[in-house]
């Protein structure tokens, strides 16, 4: 029978605590989107706590760096994209990133400050949509929705994304102008409309119920997800970051506070 000395057995007994504590955090960071999501995880902080887990709010002003942070390690977790994106980030860059819960909806709205419809919308008018493929493919999409634009058959949906070259119908000559999704709400004044998302909007003062002349439909395969890598995904703080996330005391606070422009998917 092998004999361990005194210290070779306090050094694996430490080693086993170190093990279990990296299964199971009690202090995470989380990247979120300035703005509702930031003021939405403030409370999921509050109820985290609760059961036993600190979280550190991290926030961010792009769509890129919350993922390059979660996938190098210096994020836990992420909560600000929806499906489609995180399929073509991982597509794009290789990430080993998993979604474990749902969040809330962030209806993609068309914004102008210079017509109440989409109607009034002259000949030639300049749109501004997204440059990013998964959010500029919900653009084209809401467009479509309102009769603007026709795309070609089999894009748009289905994983495969739409770009200004699938429009094959434009009734209107519309100029589709693809920029930086941050950039949108600060080129509003030089274009007609522009489409905008959520947590840009509320950022720039926009209301998603006064100032959009189309708006997407409240639930859809846009709803937005809590993201983890890979490896973690199945660990007990993630699960207790679902729970704090998806329970009422944060359901009531988003339906409360945003009054429909965001709407909860769990």
């Amino acid at each position: 029978m092998r004999r361990w000395s005194v210290s070779v057995l306090f050094a694996l007994l430490a080693l086993g605590a170190n093990a279990v504590s990296a299964q199971d955090k009690h202090k995470i960071k989380v990247g979120v989107s300035v703005g509702n999501a930031e003021q939405t995880f403030e409370v999921v902080k509050k109820v985290a706590a609760r059961d036993g887990l600190e979280i550190q709010i991290v926030t961010f002003s792009d769509y890129l760096q919350p993922n390059e942070a979660l996938n190098a390690g210096d994020l836990d977790a992420n909560a600000f994209q929806h499906q489609p994106f995180l399929d073509s980030q991982i597509k794009a860059r290789g990430y080993k990133l998993t979604p474990v819960g749902l969040t809330i909806t962030a209806p993609l709205g068309i914004y102008s400050k210079k017509y109440k419809s989409v109607d009034q919308l002259p000949q030639g008018a300049s749109i501004g949509i997204q440059n990013d493929p998964s959010n500029g493919n919900r653009a084209l999409l809401l467009l479509q929705k309102y009769g603007l634009i026709k795309l070609k058959p089999g894009v748009g949906e289905n994983g495969v994304n739409a770009t200004p070259l699938d429009v094959i119908e434009n009734p209107k000559k519309l100029k589709l102008i693809e920029l930086d999704a941050a950039q949108l709400p600060r080129s509003l004044d030089d274009l007609a409309a522009a489409s905008i998302n959520n947590d840009y909007a509320v950022k720039a003062g926009l209301s998603l119920q006064r100032d959009t002349i189309a708006v997407e439909d409240a639930k859809g395969r846009y709803a937005n997800l809590i993201v983890t890598r890979t490896e973690d995904k199945d660990k007990p703080w993630a699960k207790k970051l679902v729970k704090a996330y998806q329970s009422a005391e944060v359901r009531n606070f988003i339906e409360t506070e945003f009054k429909g422009s965001l709407v909860p998917a769990f």
